[in-house]
């Protein structure tokens, strides 16, 4: 574990309460039936506390984030929202407070497991590490 704990390239496997948590955050339906069992590939750069965070998706989009840990930084949504955030580490997990919802991210049995809350519902996605 240690300091590279995140470092790695990791595949959608499953999620929950997707369905719930997207339109809590009032994504329009096309958007919807697009992430729905989307194979991200997430791919992450650990060097000590400064994070590259990069999705893939499907059709050549990426969303990457860079930050470190307990600093600001600009940051974007899966949708493409900019916003300010500073991420922190509490036991292990990184926490971000997002515009709209609050997402954890921890590896877990050599997953990379996110949780986001938004008013009350819990969407948590699984990744299986392939490099």
């Amino acid at each position: 574990q240690g300091n590279m704990a995140f470092t790695g390239k990791y595949e959608f496997e499953g999620d929950e309460n997707y369905d719930d948590f997207v339109t809590k955050l009032g994504l329009p339906s096309d958007k919807i039936e697009m992430g729905r069992n989307c194979k991200i590939i997430t791919e992450v750069v650990q060097n000590g506390n400064d994070f590259t965070w990069s999705q893939h998706f499907p059709g050549g989009r990426t969303t990457t984030n860079t930050f470190t840990i307990g600093k600001e930084a600009d940051m974007e949504t899966m949708g493409g929202r900019k916003f300010k955030a500073t991420v922190k580490m509490e036991d292990g997990k990184i926490v971000a407070e997002f515009p709209n919802y609050h997402h954890t991210a921890e590896i877990s049995g050599g997953k990379l497991v996110e949780i986001s809350t938004a008013s009350g519902v819990t969407y948590k996605r699984t990744s299986k590490k392939i490099a």
